[in-house]
């Protein structure tokens, strides 16, 4: 009986470990979600104020796209692995920091997150769209003008804020 319990007591951390791991998880999900939806409102927005971004619209949304999947899954994996690369004492947002190099370097790696960080680097190093400049024009007067992108804006802080209620263990 002694040993059973000595047996059961041990797991408990694990087990608190693994649930841990679940909850922080859960909770950069949901900013990950929560950013690129809200990169795809303004997106939605700037195309429909000047349909002739529309394509470069969507260029600049696939680059947010890949980014924010990068880290994703960069977390997920780093959360498991090397716990230490992921600031989990942090606001979310800053959990993850990965510089040009390090993308560089995950992109030689043959699992998910390699394939996500080859994504990423590439779309970075590649030769902007002949609109970028327009559209980041575009953005900037949409930003501007806080009216136009309120209910997006109150979408994303609520997400925001939903985030930072989630409370995960140490």
């Amino acid at each position: 009986m002694n040993k059973a319990l000595i047996l059961l007591l041990s797991a408990l951390p694990t087990v608190a470990f693994a649930a841990n791991i679940e909850c922080q998880t859960k909770q950069y999900d949901t900013y990950i979600d929560a950013s690129i939806h809200w990169y795809q409102d303004l997106a939605t927005i700037t195309s429909q104020d000047s349909p002739q971004l529309q394509q470069v619209s969507q260029w600049f949304l696939d680059g947010r796209k890949k980014h924010f999947e990068l880290n994703r899954i960069a977390v997920h994996t780093f959360l498991k692995s090397e716990p230490s690369k992921v600031s989990t004492e942090l606001n979310v947002e800053s959990w993850l920091q990965l510089s040009q190099q390090d993308i560089k370097v995950l992109s030689s790696r043959s699992d998910a997150l390699g394939q996500a960080a080859k994504a990423s680097f590439e779309y970075r190093q590649a030769k902007p769209h002949p609109q970028n400049y327009e559209l980041r024009s575009a953005l900037a007067d949409l930003l501007s003008h806080p009216h136009k992108i309120q209910t997006a804006l109150d979408a994303y802080n609520q997400s925001i804020q939903d985030v930072a209620q989630m409370k995960c263990g140490s």
